[in-house]
């Protein structure tokens, strides 16, 4: 593919012909329902998932961009969405089709002054991933040293607000928020600060000095070859999570790596409230020599003092089931306006955050947890599911990415099917909090 459509009229047109062909495979589905009497629905309906699925990732994968992290984030969120959408939209992870090498080498020479054959000993043409902002080329420095060089695809910055626009116009459609405006203002935020790569080079180093170990692996930035558009760092050779689940792992690694993935997201509890908010398969490597390798650092929350630290108090609340407690930080993040008992529907959204909040801090409560354990993933798609009655969207802005994070571990680990030593993240919560005297 050589082409990168960036005007607001071809990307629409092509959304609209991914919405055309869903709707078509959905209403062909339903009119064959009704004629036939017997046969497999249930693999039919998973057929069609499948298929939509499949549908919408080969026009998103012709708009990369935003249009894919929504795809990225249905790959997330099985939850909700059927679970053949799910194992589609993983390939938005880090399997889009490429840009041509034509286009790769004119990106460089524009951003480098020079082609890549000049600027490393050794480049390779083909691109070995491609995802939604960029894709990623193999490299050998002029000092022999291995190199990944990512390439942004063209005009990318130019769709975001286009891209956004449509989003909302469908938004608005579904929902009805007061908090609209500073919730798609966060994710534009978000986008400008992760096609910006000089951004992301200095997020690189900053994760790289703090969590670079003999358990973490993540790449060095290598400033005097990247641009905004161009970032080069060090390579890290490993597995993605579905090329290790394919190669059929022991339990054993599989709670090696599952441990490794709990202890990351908790060790980035400290005052730096600073969160590697992209918790995907795509952005996770495991490495031969047992690390877990870590990439992609162009999405990364800053939180606000105020909001990490109450949102860590949360867990304590929960814990303790502390009624009082937990409505008074729920109106603090902007998820109860009133107290519950001053309105029906405050009280209805109150209980179930009450239910999800217990459910989701369970692990915590013991030594060990099997986040394998079907039933606990049934249960815990299960109140996803049932967010959905609720049409208003709640929360500080703040959690969009917070948020994500944590789910994104959740999801991470249950497919993984791990059992992790929970202590160490609880350990370092209650550290923590003890540390900034909130408990």
């Amino acid at each position: 593919m050589n082409d990168f459509p960036s005007s607001r009229f071809d990307r629409g047109k092509l959304m609209a012909k991914a919405g055309i062909k869903v709707g078509g495979n959905y209403a062909k589905y339903h009119l064959k329902k009704a004629l036939r009497r017997n046969g497999n629905d249930a693999e039919a309906k998973r057929e069609l998932h499948r298929s939509s699925a499949s549908e919408l990732f080969s026009e998103f994968s012709k708009l990369r961009g935003t249009a894919l992290k929504l795809a990225q984030g249905l790959s997330l969120d099985s939850a909700i969405m059927p679970e053949e959408f799910a194992e589609v939209m993983t390939q938005a992870q880090y399997s889009v089709p490429p840009i041509s090498r034509i286009l790769v080498n004119r990106i460089i020479k524009n951003e480098l002054g020079d082609l890549p054959e000049s600027l490393f000993e050794e480049f390779s043409p083909e691109a070995v991933a491609a995802a939604s902002l960029g894709q990623v080329h193999r490299a050998t420095g002029k000092n022999g040293e291995q190199l990944a060089v990512k390439v942004q695809y063209p005009n990318l910055r130019e769709t975001i607000d286009s891209d956004i626009s449509m989003a909302r116009l469908i938004f608005d459609r579904i929902v009805k928020s007061p908090k609209a405006d500073e919730y798609f203002a966060e994710v534009r935020n978000k986008l400008m600060e992760e096609t910006d790569y000089q951004n992301e080079g200095r997020q690189i180093s900053d994760f790289h000095a703090r969590y670079s170990s003999d358990r973490f692996a993540t790449p060095e930035w290598r400033p005097d070859l990247s641009t905004e558009r161009v970032l080069t760092m060090t390579w890290l050779q490993g597995r993605h999570l579905n090329e290790f689940l394919k190669s059929n792992p022991t339990q054993e690694e599989r709670n090696h790596f599952g441990q490794l993935m709990w202890d990351f997201f908790h060790e980035q509890i400290n005052d730096s409230y600073t969160v590697h908010a992209d918790a995907h398969p795509g952005n996770f490597l495991l490495l031969d020599d047992g690390r877990l390798g870590v990439l992609d650092f162009g999405c990364v929350k800053v939180c606000p003092e105020d909001f990490f630290k109450n949102y860590m108090r949360l867990f304590l609340a929960h814990r303790d089931q502390d009624r009082e407690e937990m409505i008074a930080l729920y109106k603090k993040l902007e998820i109860l306006e009133k107290r519950p008992e001053e309105d029906d529907e405050e009280r209805a959204f109150y209980e179930y955050t009450l239910e999800l909040g217990k459910y989701f801090v369970s692990p915590y409560k013991h030594d060990f947890f099997d986040f394998g354990d079907d039933q606990f993933r049934t249960k815990f798609n299960g109140f996803a599911r049932d967010s959905m009655q609720f049409r208003e969207p709640r929360g500080s802005r703040h959690f969009i990415f917070v948020a994500r994070a944590h789910l994104g571990l959740y999801q991470m680990l249950m497919k993984i099917r791990a059992k992790v030593d929970v202590r160490p993240g609880r350990k370092r919560l209650y550290e923590f909090l003890e540390a900034q005297e909130l408990v």
